[in-house]
């Protein structure tokens, strides 16, 4: 069994990305993401909105929002999945500014209408206030009026299912098994990805920190959005049991 490099982040692994990319990112997924952008309420912005994916990955997001006519740009830390993103943009013939950069340290003074962080992307730094210092940055990315949506596992959806190992077959005969840990009295999370094929086996662990969704509520607050509300779906369906999302919203006065 092969194990994730000890030095540095974890999210700066780019072996991570790259072997648990078909599952984290699996075309199922993009086929559901295109869908959400198509149709779903708090996904559906003014004509022309600026859009920034924030930790965008391989470009899920930014392509379907592309399509809409949306101004969008996507962020991110690796370079393997902005390379991935480029190639996705330019098969789909969408234009979209593709950026390296750390959402701990990237700000754009309010160059966007709209800031996306999805897919769990909110929580990575060991440092509470520096997941704070995220939200900041996004309010100083937003024009005035402009929104930012977070999209977690939030701790009430988490609970519901904790403890179960999910696993995952993929196409070429290989198969990844998740394994959820929560530490520290519900404060972080630990998601250990096992990679087997054949008779290898690499494993990754991702850590993030876990919110409720009075803590997320609180946080936007703290960094000065208003009109913050929390929603079970991108539908903007109410957050209570069965919602299998936290989707924070608030606004830049």
């Amino acid at each position: 069994m092969t194990d994730g490099a000890a030095d540095g982040q974890w999210y700066e692994d780019e072996a991570l990305w790259a072997d648990f990319a078909p599952v984290m990112f699996s075309p199922e997924r993009g086929t559901s993401v295109a869908g959400l952008v198509r149709d779903a309420a708090l996904l559906d912005f003014p004509a022309g909105a600026r859009v920034l994916d924030l930790a965008c990955g391989p470009g899920l997001f930014v392509v379907p929002l592309a399509r809409r006519g949306y101004e969008v740009t996507g962020v991110d830390l690796s370079a393997g999945m902005l390379e991935r993103a480029g190639r996705a943009c330019a098969a789909a013939g969408v234009d979209v500014t593709l950026v390296r950069a750390d959402m701990l340290a990237y700000v754009a003074p309010g160059a966007f209408d709209v800031v996306l962080n999805v897919f769990t992307s909110f929580g990575y730094f060991d440092e509470p206030g520096d997941n704070a210092r995220v939200l900041r940055n996004a309010w100083e990315s937003l024009a005035p009026g402009g929104r930012l949506l977070v999209d977690v596992m939030g701790k009430e959806v988490l609970a519901g299912w904790i403890g179960r190992p999910q696993v995952v077959d993929l196409p070429d005969g290989a198969y990844v098994v998740q394994r959820d840990t929560v530490l520290d009295s519900w404060r972080r999370l630990r998601t250990d990805w096992t990679l087997v094929r054949g008779d290898v086996a690499s494993s990754r662990s991702i850590h993030s920190f876990l919110y409720s969704a009075a803590e997320l509520h609180d946080l936007f607050e703290a960094a000065g959005f208003v009109d913050v509300a929390c929603h079970g779906d991108f539908d903007g369906g109410p957050y209570g049991p069965g919602a299998r999302r936290l989707v924070v919203t608030g606004r830049k006065p």
